[in-house]
């Protein structure tokens, strides 16, 4: 088949549209995970995801709801049990060895095809149907519209925690209810680059565009810009050399990374 013809299947519309979506949340929210130095932990709440979805899947339900719920419960024990700053590798390495080895076991035990298990740990195109859309749709909103509430004190407690707490701001509510929606956003990565490879939409994007503005909201809108430009650009690109999405996600992924880095050099040269 013809590019153009792979286009016009519904599957892969539809793939295509759940990038678009996921970009854009993970763009969203990628400069305040770099920002408070939170990429660990979206790591191991991609495990906790994985593990969501593989009991999801030996239990016959969706795939998405197993990883939302999964992604969810580790964001509030990474809140719950990280009090201390200094707590929070070893909880996080403690939630992600678990959550790995209980996905695994359950994939062990699911005798479905093989394929449903390799597509949760790297993704696949044909793994996002109408259900998991609408359910990634309802999601993002959700997410977005929360973002747009607690984004500015969540910004300052990011930015200097000591002083927001001295100004009456909940950090650490808003610590976990960021955990959360991190998780979600998290869940909803699972799908397309897979468990294994959230980091190339929720880290490496935002961590490009933070290289060449100091911004906020130019840095946001970057990060966005990149993550859609990875999401819909690695899915477009797969299509008819019938790759993996995941490779090809990251790898647009970090070569923005790389041309970011090497602009943030050059101007660094000549100033």
């Amino acid at each position: 088949m013809s590019f153009l013809d792979l286009l016009e299947l519904d599957f892969v519309q539809t793939a295509l549209i759940a990038a678009a979506v996921l970009g854009l949340v993970a763009g969203v929210l990628g400069p305040l995970v770099v920002t408070r130095k939170m990429a660990f932990a979206v790591h191991g709440t991609s495990e906790l995801a994985f593990t969501g979805g593989a009991a999801a899947l030996l239990l016959g339900i969706g795939i998405g709801y197993g990883a939302l719920a999964g992604s969810i419960i580790a964001a509030v024990l990474l809140g719950v049990l990280s009090r201390r700053e200094s707590d929070r590798d070893s909880v996080i390495g403690a939630i992600l060895a678990f959550g790995l080895g209980m996905g695994i076991l359950m994939l062990a035990l699911y005798k479905g095809r093989a394929s449903n298990k390799f597509g949760l740990l790297t993704g696949q195109i044909v793994g996002v149907d109408s259900t998991d859309l609408k359910l990634l749709v309802i999601s993002s909103i959700a997410v977005l519209v929360v973002m747009a509430f607690i984004y500015r004190p969540l910004f300052f407690a990011s930015v200097d925690p000591d002083v927001a707490v001295s100004r009456g701001i909940p950090v650490r509510t808003l610590s976990i209810v960021f955990a959360v929606l991190v998780g979600v956003a998290t869940a909803l990565s699972v799908q397309v680059v897979g468990a294994l490879l959230v980091l190339a939409l929720m880290i490496t994007p935002a961590a490009a565009a933070m290289r060449l503005t100091a911004s906020p909201l130019r840095a946001t809108v970057l990060s966005v810009v990149f993550a859609e430009t990875a999401a819909v650009g690695g899915i477009l690109l797969s299509l008819v050399p019938a790759l993996p999405v995941s490779a090809l996600v990251t790898a647009v992924s970090f070569v923005i990374y790389l041309v970011c880095r090497a602009v943030s050099w050059r101007r660094s040269r000549t100033a």
